[in-house]
């Protein structure tokens, strides 16, 4: 993956379109729908929606809901600051909610048409870390991108798992596989890991273990230790810690070092 900051066009037109397909996953649910619990502990496709508007308004400059929250799911600040946004829509009805779902995303893509070439590049934190704003746009596109699935996933309907967003968004899974390889399946000097990623965004990743550090390579120098296959939305899901790989058997093979391959797609998941 390169650092080479994001095309505003691009990505601009990418949150409009995904946006655009959030909003078709939820438009027409009745209430009970609305209040179905989604992929994520806690959260139902009503509070994932919620969410998706708490941050789109904190980047409008909007002031974060001075209200009280609570949940075995709130595991942090930013947890807790998400959890403000939320609890604070909740009274709304699932068509006021997705009223002002399209208020907010309006007026942020009419912010996005509005910022500078050197705005767009200017290096802000993030939840990557300080990285250009076109970045930040780009793991904004990723999150709403999984919270289609997310709410997908919990009314038990189909989500747009493949094509140009899914190819984008895909990119914010794959910094950081070289920490699962290493810290979370225990993998030595000298390892190699080949990840085959097979349906609608197909990926042949490499991983070169080099000392105590892993990172994303070209090809291995030689056999990789193990190879692991699976879908890219598995993969996604296990990335985004929305699932376990014992709810899967059967949709992945490891070939080669089955130990070492058994623990990693027990600690693929990551927080970003």
């Amino acid at each position: 993956m390169t650092d080479t900051v994001p095309d505003r066009a691009d990505i601009t037109a990418k949150l409009s379109a995904e946006w655009d397909a959030l909003t078709r996953l939820v438009d027409g649910l009745d209430e009970t729908a609305w209040r179905t619990p989604s992929a994520l502990p806690g959260w139902t496709v009503f509070d994932v929606i919620a969410h998706v508007i708490g941050t789109e308004s904190l980047l409008l400059g909007e002031p974060t809901p001075d209200v009280d929250v609570s949940g075995e799911h709130i595991r942090n600040d930013i947890g807790t600051l998400n959890e403000k946004w939320i609890e604070s829509l909740r009274p709304l009805t699932g068509p006021q909610l997705l009223e002002r779902f399209r208020e907010v995303t309006t007026r942020r893509l009419k912010a996005l048409d509005e910022l500078t070439p050197e705005a767009w590049a200017e290096l802000v934190p993030t939840p990557v870390g300080l990285a250009a704003y076109g970045r930040f746009m780009r793991v904004r596109l990723f999150d709403c991108w999984m919270h289609g699935l997310d709410i997908a996933d919990g009314l038990g309907v189909a989500a747009e798992e493949g094509g140009p967003i899914a190819e984008t968004a895909f990119a914010e899974l794959l910094p950081g596989l070289g920490r699962s390889v290493v810290k979370g399946a225990g993998a030595t000097d000298g390892t190699g890991v080949t990840v085959e990623i097979t349906g609608p965004v197909p990926r042949t990743l490499h991983v070169a273990v080099v000392g105590t550090r892993a990172n994303l390579v070209e090809s291995l120098d030689g056999p990789a230790d193990v190879v692991l296959t699976l879908g890219s939305g598995l993969f996604a899901r296990l990335r985004g810690g929305r699932t376990s790989i014992d709810e899967h058997a059967g949709e992945y093979t490891l070939v080669g070092d089955t130990g070492l391959g058994d623990r990693l797609v027990r600690t693929l998941a990551f927080t970003l």
